[in-house]
């Protein structure tokens, strides 16, 4: 009989290992004992498998605690009588052996498991063909954790769960608890503090926001890698993004501002992207977030799919019909830093376990967010194992990283003597800087067609050059520094443009440095900065024409491209993530060729691959004249791998220029493709006559051929060369 104090260890939820207690149990003299915890029953006695009665349970604690001799051992069911009168008959959660295997608690505590998600978490299963949900989550400080739920009326005494001491994870199998199913762990801290109730890191679904409980829901299959015609990872393909904040892409104002599910974002933003030219859609974080206005960047659910477009399934489903489409599909995703929300990561186990303990290398001043302590291996493999999940269990084709410098430097956003040196004195965080190399090298030894992209705002070196050559391992870097030159440019009145031309130059010098992407992104139109449109300088005719132009420069310069959703058609208000965008302006010319124009440039740029093929090498590109800044005029050539040419030629005044003399590379007609003041697109219709030139050996900027063409205002023109 086991002693007392033991049994009020069990009874008040302080005992710190359950299988020593409960369950079947041989004492020295071979007698077979079980023992179970059962608030609210009056009565408890043990049954065989196949029927018939094998003895009673005599009731040891008033709180529910029971104990009894057991005929004969081996399996067992327990038949309970509540105090209310009714009765059921209970799988003993405490018969079962160990949920993880040796292999697996091998690999969690190397912090070397590649899918820790198909360990941890909570995972339907069945065990001795009794069919239930296995929990496991990693909190290796705390005293005691338990699975709580609506199966076990929230109370953390009912389910205590055994620790794997090898790798600091707990786990339990509770029969009877299916997909659907509700739950939390309760962490008791070595300190005998109770903590909040604490959602499951690796949940894969998660109650819509306010709630936060996590949801079972079943292992999603690993799906195939796209069969798109060409990969983004072929530095010599077109990518061409569209940056989606998904809710607040389009809402439903009649059912009452809703969003929109993912099957209806499947038949609605799908054919859309498709239908622009947009190689890939990239989606603002889809990981579960508490709050609606940090737009997913402060996202607690590393492997949930956010419930508010719908369950796992849903974005599996939208995932495969972009694809269908013809259409990639990346991810921003976050593992810089995490929300200090009581029911998250944070002091996940009563210690400082996923986050940096000392707040000079672990709390964000910018963000009142925490740092993940990339220096723990389990963390480590935490964030990896995210990274996968998403692009193997839903299909997408590349990530986007966010914040990569913040995770770079120690000192990032701090002042002196608010940071911590590394061990050799540096800024630099070495800890992430090698996980983020790890990171890459999985992806492409596990994901080879995937691509990574990082949002980095630095000249830290070699961003985007594989591990091997000293990089970090990302495919792409955005160009931070193109963005801010080039739209502070064109935010001035053109008379001025002419004394800083060289904000529109300056990104050649480094352009072949790194593999990077031109984004106008989301930071651009948010919190004061205004729309793209309303940066631009002018009455509402220049404004446009200023805009078509610099798209049109943007398409033309080398680099992929990416555009925030709504720029397309030239959102005149800054973007709001609680409303829809502004999808009525597409009644106005302006805004309808705007549209048309991005469409057209897309379709440009897709089929000529002087525009894609060599965008990051310097001999795809060649500067005609760089350095006419009185007349604030650009133009250069792209070459393409097989002899292709675009000549483009960009104006940033309101100044038509009729016979302008261009130098060209090679004899020949120079047929004008797309031209920024077209018409159809809202211009004032100037252009070559005939839409095309024929070179003269008249020697002109250094070529001994030239065109003479006409230059139309605030205008952007591209001429396909033609032998």
């Amino acid at each position: 009989m086991l002693e007392s104090h033991v049994v009020d260890l069990v009874c008040s939820g302080r005992h710190g290992d359950p299988f020593s207690v409960l369950g079947p149990h041989a004492d020295e003299s071979g007698t077979h004992w079980v023992r179970a915890f059962l608030p609210g029953a009056a009565a408890v006695e043990v049954l065989g498998v196949k029927g018939g009665r094998r003895g009673k349970l005599a009731l040891r604690h008033p709180d529910g605690f029971f104990e009894g001799k057991l005929r004969n051992g081996g399996t067992y069911r327990l038949g309970v009588t509540w105090h209310d009168g009714s009765s059921s008959v209970l799988e003993d959660p405490y018969r079962f052996g160990a949920v993880l295997g040796e292999m697996d608690v091998w690999l969690l505590g190397e912090g070397s498991h590649l899918r820790p998600f198909e360990v941890l978490g909570a995972t339907p299963r069945t065990f001795d063909d009794v069919a239930g949900t296995a929990f496991a989550v990693w909190a290796p400080n705390a005293e005691r954790v338990s699975v709580v739920g609506d199966f076990n009326f929230w109370d953390g005494r009912r389910h205590p769960m055994r620790l794997r001491r090898e790798c600091g994870v707990w786990e339990l199998f509770l029969p009877g608890v299916g997909a659907g199913a509700r739950y939390k762990f309760e962490v008791l801290s070595r300190s005998g503090e109770l903590l909040p109730l604490k959602a499951d890191p690796y949940a894969r679904q998660s109650e819509l926001r306010p709630a936060t409980a996590s949801v079972v829901a079943h292992m999603p299959l690993p799906v195939a890698p796209s069969a798109l015609r060409q990969h983004a990872n072929a530095l010599d393909a077109p990518l061409t993004i569209y940056e989606v904040h998904l809710g607040s892409w389009r809402r439903r104002p009649e059912d009452g501002n809703r969003w929109l599910n993912w099957d209806e974002l499947a038949d609605t933003l799908v054919p859309y992207a498709q239908d622009m030219g947009f190689t890939h859609l990239e989606l603002l974080p889809v990981s579960e977030h508490p709050f609606d206005g940090s737009w997913g960047y402060q996202p607690l659910g590393m492997y949930a799919p956010t419930s508010r477009f719908g369950d796992a399934a849903g974005f599996r489903r939208f995932v495969e019909r972009a694809h269908e489409a013809g259409v990639g599909v990346l991810l921003d995703w976050v593992p810089a830093h995490f929300p200090g929300d009581a029911h998250g990561l944070a002091n996940f186990d009563g210690t400082h376990l996923y986050e940096y303990a000392d707040p000079r290398e672990g709390f964000h001043n910018d963000w009142n967010s925490l740092i993940y302590n990339y220096g723990r291996t389990e963390v480590r493999n935490f964030l990896v194992g995210s990274a996968l999940y998403w692009l193997e269990r839903f299909g997408v084709d590349g990530l986007r990283v966010d914040a990569v410098a913040s995770m770079l430097y120690r000192d990032y956003s701090r002042k002196a003597g608010e940071w911590i040196p590394n061990v050799h004195g540096g800024r630099e965080n070495l800890e992430a800087i090698s996980f983020v190399k790890r990171t890459n090298e999985v992806i492409g030894n596990e994901r080879a067609q995937a691509i990574t992209i990082a949002e980095e705002s630095t000249a830290f070196p070699s961003v985007s050059r594989p591990t091997y050559a000293g990089g970090l391992g990302f495919h792409f870097k955005w160009n931070m520094g193109w963005m801010h030159d080039t739209l502070q440019y064109m935010a001035r009145d053109p008379v001025h443009r002419r004394f800083h031309h060289g904000e529109m130059t300056f990104g050649l010098i480094y352009a072949f440095h790194e593999n990077f992407i031109l984004p106008l992104s989301h930071d651009e139109v948010v919190h004061g900065k205004g729309s793209l449109l309303g940066k631009m300088p002018g009455d509402r005719w220049q404004q446009f024409a200023n805009l078509r132009a610099y798209y049109g420069f943007m398409w033309g310069h080398p680099g992929k491209k990416l555009i925030f959703m709504g720029c397309e058609f030239a959102q005149e208000r800054e973007w709001n993530h609680d409303e829809s965008l502004d999808w009525h302006l597409l009644g106005d010319e302006h805004h309808a060729g705007m549209q048309r124009l991005v469409r057209d440039l897309n379709r440009l740029y897709r089929s000529s691959p002087a525009l894609f093929s060599r965008d990051f090498s310097g001999d795809g590109f060649e500067w005609i004249c760089h350095d006419d800044a009185d007349q604030s005029i650009l133009s250069f050539v792209r070459h393409g791998r097989d002899g292709q040419m675009m000549l483009v030629v960009a104006n940033f005044t309101p100044v038509v220029h009729h016979g302008f003399r261009v130098g060209v590379p090679a004899a020949g007609r120079w047929i004008e493709r797309l031209n920024t003041d077209s018409g159809y697109y809202g211009g004032s219709n100037a252009g070559t006559p005939f839409g095309a030139a024929h070179s003269e050996p008249h020697p002109w900027q250094g070529r001994a051929q030239s065109i003479s063409i006409t230059v139309p205002p605030l205008a952007t023109v591209f001429f396909e060369w033609t032998a």
